[in-house]
């Protein structure tokens, strides 16, 4: 009965975590209306901002990136970029090449190329922050393709003088490339859209995405600097800076456009480095929130914020316990896969609501073909379980590691391959854990046919799809 006991316990634990998820879609909906992010008109003298470009062995995107960032609409004389660049490869001499030709054009752009990556990307901010003459600072990825109205759409909120971030929501430019970049990009949309602009709208925290966003320099250096002491210095940022009584601001129809991992191990790579920082800055601050004076549904919305990758792991131990009670006949009305089946189409029916609600928003697919796309969806976020259960636990236990940038390829469209191309996400033995559980649940698939317990059949082949599809793309 323990065994049963504890794999409904996982299951009303992802059920929580789903609730969460439907009561920010339901307070999307409920919100007055949907303001539309109308520029606030700029000042008359207009402040000086400074551009930060943080690259790492970036050679098939750092050009793209330095030219769109002197494209931006700003006064020559009120702009100043850098390209902090950490690199070790060819890009060095790239960057260096393509910062003397716009700098030949009367451009204010600096390349500082760092020998050792002490700090990573906190660290290469923090050394560029030191000689930015800007008081504002916009930090772009690598992979981000700026629109180049997006200082004159984001500089004016700046006029209030509380705001210390300004962030905008992410597009995808390769969104069609594979199964893979779509998945991904139905679950970024699902944050910006409901997430993101939820908590600025309720006065929640929410936090600067890392990149696509608008820094007050002195919101920086009043929250304590870039700290490197986490792997998403973005996400700590940010609750400091919150803690410390700046506000932020969100515009959900201004987008930033950027390039989605189109290989398995670097958008695993990506994940794990999120999931894994999140958990420790809560870790680090989340005692902070707690005493903070802020009402409780701001601490408790920062809980559910901050853990928001712990049901990787609820989902690992429910994919370990769960073959027993779909498939025996032992363990009474706990056992039944109809009471199985019906708590997993209520924790999916929360994903549903949470990514009908994004693209509905955005106007890019109709309701049917959403939830069309959700069982590949539950597929990949299942099989990739394991990744992110390792990253959780991590950061709980306070296991440090380096951070792993994602790499990028320069992929925009469908016939752009990237294999033969540089730079993979780290390779590790998780794969081989992936391909086990594949041929477990494709045994357990093979019994419920022989047994006749078909109520148990889309769960065991979604569960066995997933990681089959996962692992071969990992290993590949």
């Amino acid at each position: 009965m323990a065994w049963w006991l504890g794999y409904v316990m996982v299951l009303g634990g992802l059920a929580v975590y789903g609730l969460h998820r439907i009561y920010l879609t339901l307070c999307y909906w409920r919100a007055p209306a949907q303001p539309t992010d109308e520029a606030p008109a700029l000042p008359l003298v207009l402040p000086r901002v400074t551009v930060q470009l943080p690259v790492f062995n970036e050679m098939y995107v750092a050009e793209r990136l330095i030219d769109a960032a002197a494209a931006l609409d700003w006064p020559a004389d009120r702009l100043q970029i850098q390209v902090l660049d950490d690199s070790t490869d060819e890009t060095v001499a790239l960057c260096r090449a393509r910062v003397k030709r716009w700098r030949e054009r009367g451009v204010d752009i600096d390349h500082l190329h760092r020998t050792t990556r002490t700090g990573f990307k906190a660290g290469a901010l923090a050394a560029g922050l030191a000689t930015a003459t800007g008081e504002l600072v916009l930090v772009l990825d690598a992979d981000f393709l700026p629109p180049a109205d997006l200082l004159r759409r984001t500089v004016g909120h700046f006029q209030a003088a509380d705001v210390g971030m300004v962030q905008v929501r992410w597009e995808h430019i390769n969104r069609d490339y594979s199964v893979l970049t779509r998945v991904q990009a139905l679950l970024l949309d699902g944050h910006f859209v409901v997430e993101q602009h939820t908590r600025a709208h309720a006065g929640l925290y929410f936090n600067f995405n890392g990149t696509a966003g608008v820094w007050r320099r002195s919101a920086i250096e009043d929250a304590g600097g870039w700290d490197h002491d986490t792997l998403t210095e973005d996400l700590d940022l940010s609750y400091r800076a919150a803690l410390s009584g700046w506000r932020f601001v969100y515009l959900l129809d201004t987008a930033a456009p950027a390039e989605l991992p189109a290989c398995m191990n670097g958008f695993k790579s990506q994940q794990f480095r999120w999931a894994k920082g999140s958990i420790q800055v809560a870790r680090k601050l989340l005692p902070r929130v707690w005493r903070a004076d802020v009402p409780w549904r701001v601490k408790l919305e920062a809980l559910f914020h901050l853990t928001q990758n712990v049901p990787y792991l609820l989902t690992l131990l429910l994919v370990l316990l769960c073959v027993p009670p779909l498939l025996l006949e032992t363990g009474g009305a706990l056992a039944s896969p109809w009471l199985a089946l019906a708590l997993a189409v209520g924790t999916t029916g929360t994903l549903a609501a949470y990514c009908v609600t994004s693209q509905r928003v955005l106007g890019r697919e109709s309701v049917v073909r959403t939830l069309l796309r959700l069982p590949v969806l539950i597929a990949v976020t299942a099989g990739i379980c394991v990744n992110q259960a390792r990253a959780v636990i991590e950061g709980a236990l306070g296991f440090d590691s380096e951070f792993v940038r994602t790499p990028k390829h320069g992929i925009v469209q469908r016939k752009q391959g990237w294999r033969g191309l540089r730079y993979r996400g780290i390779k590790t033995l998780v794969p081989f854990a992936e391909l086990l559980l594949a041929l477990y649940f494709a045994a357990a698939v093979v019994y419920a046919i022989h047994t006749g317990r078909l109520a148990a059949l889309p769960i065991l082949a979604t569960l066995c799809g997933g990681f089959a599809y996962v692992g071969v793309q990992s290993l590949r």
